[in-house]
């Protein structure tokens, strides 16, 4: 977890501890969203063997902290082509701290819009199937390729 407000949970073993009671409380509920814990507004999310959480003070609104969830989801699913459990994520670690950051920055919400983060996560075009692209990111992709194999027919 990312803690942007220090003053809510300002030791890491308060943090823990938090961390140990929202689970406790969300993996016994799977029928609702959303909790208040400690003052905390908890968004939450499970799929297979994973929980994603997005909190806000009890200030925030409910629905913009369930938008940033479903970009997160979203974002994470799409890289992970739709393989969204607990190994898949280890596996891309690198790429989903970085789809967070793209999200957010230090508590301020930068975007929503899970298509417009995974374009931004610097994932090259060959990596993503060509059912994931848009035709532009295929022509791109494709003239690239031509390009790299120009060049090294004329290196010959």
């Amino acid at each position: 977890m990312q803690y942007f407000d220090k003053s809510t949970f300002g030791t890491t073993k308060e943090q823990k501890a938090f961390e140990k009671s929202l689970f406790q409380k969300t993996s016994r509920n799977s029928s609702s969203e959303i909790i208040l814990l400690d003052g905390v507004t908890c968004i939450y999310r499970s799929n297979v063997d994973l929980y994603m959480y997005v909190l806000g003070s009890s200030r925030e609104n409910e629905l913009v902290l369930e938008s940033l969830l479903n970009c997160l989801f979203d974002a994470i699913s799409t890289v992970l082509r739709k393989n969204v459990e607990k190994k898949a994520l280890i596996d891309a670690m690198d790429t989903c701290i970085l789809i967070i950051d793209e999200i957010c920055d230090e508590g301020i919400i930068l975007e929503t819009d899970p298509q417009a983060v995974v374009s931004r996560c610097a994932l090259k075009a060959d990596e993503i199937s060509f059912s994931d692209q848009t035709f532009s990111q295929v022509g791109i992709s494709l003239m690239s390729s031509a390009k790299e194999q120009f060049k090294w027919s004329l290196l010959k």
